[in-house]
């Protein structure tokens, strides 16, 4: 019996299948640029959390900011907190000698001349709880014989219950200082002697948050009138998934809201906002935009190390000597010379035509396997760079707008700090199990970070009535 051996392919087949192995090698090659590049990525060159980095995490070798040419440490005419001497101290304790450091003689009180002082501050030593026992008499009327008894004053309603200084000092620990129930429980056995329940402070939070929320809602109409605001968002656990909490601030307010969409924006916002690009802030109407150059030089810093793009080294020098002439600008209460401003978006233009300039020439990416009926999908893919310089082109006096004008910051920072905090509340203490905890959460928070940027004490704004604090409350 004779073998017959396969047909050998034709030269058309073998140039189809030439063709289909270097269209894969080059997508492939996309692929592992792709993932070279993940793996470049932290949190010093893009938006990932420092959390993320692991025990990889960079040294800390060079910062955003340009160099101010100061001097490290405190500056001229800068307050200081040295700790001084009291002039009225509570306690004064003398102390003389015994005998005569020269002959060995014997010293008394009265041949003191002269002292010398030091003082130690301290905490008193914690005191029983202050108990204040209210009682309503009853008076019977001689007239007409009716027995009348007296009211209670505002805030006693239970036979026993815990007075408002104990109230407002749980809420700062637990939502201020961010400590978990179980230790809060703990702390105030420790310090107070106070055997004070979960379900306890459960309840304080509803009623603080039932007190808080016309405070709350004012800052929201303040901060939505703002002509700057800052705005981010950020995911949060809810009810064990996964909903978004929203943060609108200046930098003497600060609101929160929960919400089950993150593209759920805040209505009747006007003047300027402050975000990081997220597109559907760019769906509000009435108002102008400002974007974060601190992710516009996080992004540029990573097409510097793992691209090695010229153009991206270029425009992240432009910025960075950008904002420091701005800040230099605004500290002296000038704005920009109008000469300077121009010379820097002339080279910003430059920048982004070399860079548009530098990736039209480069071989197009390979586009995503085609679906089973032959076709592919979307737009021709882009790299990183080009998308970037896309963004600076179409969103250029967005990206520039705090040259002309003094009130906007060069980056989001203010939103972000607010909402680090609130990411430290769930890696804390997880997420919340239901929508009504977490709503009074943002409550809460709203009046905490807002009473801190107005430089109240928080602990003496939690006992006053929050309607007349919202009436001084100060926005500009």
């Amino acid at each position: 019996m004779i073998l017959e051996s396969p047909a050998e392919p034709s030269r058309k087949e073998l140039i189809a299948l030439i063709h289909a192995q270097a269209a894969e090698i080059s997508a492939l090659k996309v692929q592992v640029a792709e993932l070279e590049r993940r793996l470049g990525l932290n949190s010093s060159n893009s938006g990932k959390p420092p959390s993320s980095d692991g025990l990889k995490k960079p040294a800390r070798v060079a910062s955003l900011r340009e160099r101010s040419g100061k001097r490290p440490g405190g500056q001229k005419g800068h307050k200081g907190e040295t700790l001084r001497q009291a002039a009225d101290p509570d306690e004064i304790v003398d102390h003389f000698p015994s005998i005569c450091s020269g002959c060995g003689a014997p010293l008394t009180q009265r041949m003191a001349r002269d002292h010398t002082a030091r003082q130690v501050h301290d905490l008193p030593e914690p005191s029983p709880l202050v108990v204040t026992e209210h009682r309503a008499h009853i008076c019977g009327c001689a007239g007409c014989g009716a027995q009348t008894s007296a009211s209670f004053p505002d805030g006693v309603n239970a036979p026993v219950q815990y007075g408002a200084r104990i109230a407002a000092c749980a809420i700062y620990l637990l939502h201020q200082q961010m400590l978990p129930q179980k230790r809060l429980v703990a702390l105030m056995s420790d310090l107070f002697g106070i055997r004070i329940a979960a379900a306890t402070l459960e309840g304080m939070s509803r009623a603080c948050a039932a007190r808080l929320k016309g405070f709350a809602e004012t800052v929201r109409d303040l901060v939505a009138g703002a002509p700057v605001k800052h705005m981010d968002e950020t995911g949060f656990r809810i009810g064990g998934k996964t909903q978004w909490l929203h943060v609108a601030c200046t930098i003497l307010l600060t609101f929160y809201r929960t919400c089950a969409k993150r593209g759920s924006l805040l209505a009747g916002v006007t003047g300027i906002v402050v975000h990081d690009h997220w597109k559907p802030y760019f769906t509000m109407t009435g108002v102008l935009h400002a974007l974060c150059n601190a992710h516009h030089l996080r992004e540029l810093k990573a097409l510097v190390e793992i691209e090695k793009e010229d153009w991206a080294r270029q425009m992240q020098r432009l910025l960075r000597r950008a904002c420091h002439a701005a800040n230099l600008a605004r500290e002296r209460g000038i704005p920009l010379k109008l000469g300077l401003v121009a010379r820097v978006e002339r080279r910003y233009d430059a920048i982004v035509v070399a860079g548009l300039t530098f990736h039209e020439a480069q071989s197009p990416l390979a586009r995503a396997a085609p679906e089973r009926s032959g076709k592919t999908r979307g737009r021709a893919p882009r790299r990183t760079g080009h998308n970037l310089l896309l963004r600076f082109e179409t969103r250029r006096s967005d990206t520039l707008r705090f040259l002309r004008d003094p009130a906007v910051p060069f980056t989001n920072n203010e939103a972000e700090r607010d909402v680090r905090m609130m990411k430290l509340r769930m890696k804390i203490s997880g997420g919340f199990r239901s929508t009504e905890g977490a709503a009074d959460f943002a409550t809460i928070r709203s009046f905490l970070s807002t009473a801190r940027k107005q430089g109240w004490n928080i602990i003496q704004a939690l006992t006053r009535d929050p309607a007349d604090l919202a009436k001084t409350l100060r926005w500009v």
